[in-house]
């Protein structure tokens, strides 16, 4: 199985090719998206139901990188597919645990819905955004990765300090930050930037998993549980 590779369908922007070649890419990235979303929901509520631990910290960055690395390495083949599964798989099964505690609380529903339906509308509300304006947002691109990198490591710092403060202050700068990759990466799509529908799919599905755990993280403390 083989497919296109990013100098296989990059267009020149103008003309009725090029608009094309984006929209089969933009197909491809959601129906991809889509479904690895339900695996890992699926993942996760096995994780749930057989009450699974954590794998730590180490594990957890060690599959995540490992998997992106092998995702990148076969994003031109059927084993890229294969890859964003894994991953996606993974990532689920990390996720079980943490839902695992909120649903324990006493309105850890209420918390659990209200994380998804605001991850659902961000995301829903931001790609519908890029899609319809059409607007140009590579500018963000060297802000985001920077931003992503030291919010990343203020995190790691807040798990070994254990400092619920900056924890906290992580959380609220990775809905930003993810919600502007969201934006970023759709507006990528459109334009050209981005032409392999795997390296889109993994990269959208970073930020909504992201985005669900960190708005988790803020209602759980709003509501005085977390």
């Amino acid at each position: 199985m083989h497919y296109p590779r990013t100098q296989d369908v990059a267009l020149p922007h103008g003309g009725a090719a090029s608009i094309l070649a984006t929209n089969k890419v933009i197909r491809n990235t959601y129906m991809l998206l889509s479904m690895t979303l339900l695996f890992a929901a699926v993942t996760a509520a096995a994780s749930v139901a057989l009450k699974l631990p954590h794998p730590g910290l180490i594990i957890t960055l060690v599959g995540f990188f490992g998997l992106l690395f092998a995702v990148h390495k076969f994003k031109d083949s059927g084993w890229g597919i294969l890859s964003i599964f894994a991953l996606t798989g993974f990532m689920g099964y990390t996720l079980g645990p943490i839902v695992s505690r909120y649903l324990g609380l006493p309105n850890g529903g209420e918390i659990v819905m209200q994380a998804m339906g605001g991850t659902a509308a961000i995301f829903i509300g931001l790609s519908a955004y890029a899609l319809t304006t059409k607007k140009d947002f590579s500018f963000m691109g060297g802000f985001l990765m920077v931003g992503i990198l030291l919010a990343f490591l203020a995190g790691l710092a807040a798990i070994f300090f254990e400092i619920p403060a900056l924890s906290l202050t992580v959380s609220a700068a990775f809905v930003l930050l993810m919600s502007a990759l969201i934006l970023y990466e759709t507006s990528n799509i459109i334009h050209g930037g981005e032409t392999n529908y795997l390296l889109a799919t993994v990269t959208l599905f970073v930020a909504i998993f992201n985005l669900f755990t960190s708005l988790l993280q803020l209602l759980g403390f709003m509501s005085g549980d977390d």
